[in-house]
């Protein structure tokens, strides 16, 4: 059976910014520092908060931090043979003008899209040559929009060519910090990119260049997006979407389903695309779903993928979700969650996610409670959410006769 592939490309073997005395350091996943033959005094700082890292005396070898996040080291090397401890290497971490690599997971959209304004903060406040690989699927999402910034496909990678490369994802196991200053789970699925890059955590949604810009239909729709890539993230009540989308027909509005897959399961669970829905969902490119989000006039979904791509877009989002708490996803005043029901434990670092089960419910797997999270959230619930709307509050201001059809 072969390896699984790895899902960062590793630093170059050797640290790739070289001195004249032949030591050669960078911050290609932590500050590395590689010495020849000699006898040297290796002293490491954080520069911001003053506190020496770590200090030691080496011969011949190699010293790399433990935290592998952005931290503005500082690195100071004395030459021990000689009289005074004469200073050989002393260096300030500073990016600017420097290539630098931002390395994001291939497999998952949503995360991507909430964590790339971060790489863009980043760039921005370090003034340096950023490349941010990424899957190919959703370079075509950011690259016009951003043409300061390289965007290569993860194979593309030439880990040579950096002065500093930081991994953006979520470390389920890391109860030392050497990945991420802050546990996502306490930060928020998007600021977790903020804490590993240093930047300042406020969200901002990242810009959309379409290469289509025009509106895909004449009529008023609204967007909705049902599956996920695990059951614990669909909305469980098994009337909801039904109710929600003749709620919305009813106003005038087509509603238009945009997932990938009209069916999606695993084993004997299945979930199909609503009763009521126009089907828009296959194989089509993310900047068409992004059209379809930018003209919408909202969006409902999950904490999933598309909920965040209607973010991006500007499309007001509804957001149905238990498994997760508020604080995980971008801030819209059409959350739902219900805080009666079991809730959030996504976010709770005592349970470790399994990808790999699809039914995965920490706390009531196997019980009558199982995804009661979601599965007690109601339509009227939603429906409350989508009323808030400054856009349909506008609709039934223009046609009350459509409130009497609630």
């Amino acid at each position: 059976m072969p390896l699984a592939k790895a899902p960062f490309a590793p630093p170059a073997a050797h640290s790739t910014q070289r001195t004249a005395s032949g030591i050669c350091f960078d911050f290609n996943l932590g500050c590395r520092i590689t010495l020849p033959a000699g006898d040297w005094h290796v002293k490491l700082t954080d520069l911001d908060t003053g506190n020496v890292l770590y200090e030691t005396h080496i011969g011949a070898g190699a010293v790399t931090s433990a935290k592998k996040y952005y931290v503005r080291f500082g690195i100071e090397i004395h030459d021990r043979a000689h009289a005074g401890m004469r200073p050989v290497v002393s260096h300030r971490y500073d990016a600017a003008g420097q290539p630098v690599l931002i390395q994001f997971p291939v497999g998952t959209l949503g995360d991507i899209v909430g964590w790339f304004p971060y790489a863009v903060k980043f760039q921005r406040q370090h003034h340096c040559r950023l490349t941010c690989a990424m899957s190919a699927k959703l370079i075509p999402l950011f690259e016009n929009a951003y043409p300061e910034i390289e965007f290569i496909e993860p194979d593309a990678v030439r880990p040579g060519r950096y002065y500093a490369t930081y991994n953006i994802g979520l470390f389920f196991d890391d109860p030392a910090g050497d990945w991420q200053p802050c546990d996502f789970r306490h930060t928020g699925l998007h600021r977790t990119a903020a804490f590993i890059l240093g930047v300042d955590p406020a969200e901002t949604p990242p810009l959309l260049a379409l290469d289509d810009e025009r509106r895909p239909v004449d009529e008023r729709y609204v967007c909705i997006a049902t599956q996920s890539t695990t059951q614990c993230k669909y909305w469980n009540n098994p009337e909801g979407w039904r109710e929600i989308i003749a709620f919305l027909k009813a106003h005038g509005y087509r509603v238009v389903c945009i997932d990938q897959k009209a069916v999606h399961g695993h084993g004997i669970v299945w979930n199909h695309i609503p009763h009521g829905a126009e089907d828009e969902t296959g194989e089509q490119p993310l900047t068409e779903r992004a059209r379809w989000l930018r003209h919408a006039d909202f969006f409902v979904g999950l904490s999933s993928g598309l909920s965040w791509l209607a973010w991006a877009a500007g499309t007001p989002v509804v957001l149905i979700s238990g498994f997760s708490s508020a604080s995980n996803e971008f801030s819209t005043p059409a959350r739902v969650i219900n805080y009666h029901a079991c809730n959030s434990c996504w976010n709770d670092p005592r349970v470790r996610f399994d990808h790999t089960d699809f039914l995965w419910c920490p706390r009531h797997a196997g019980t009558p409670r199982q995804f009661e999270c979601t599965r007690l959230i109601t339509a009227a619930q939603v429906k409350q959410a989508i009323q808030r709307l400054p856009v349909f509050t506008a609709l039934l201001q223009t046609s009350p006769a459509a409130d009497e059809k609630d």
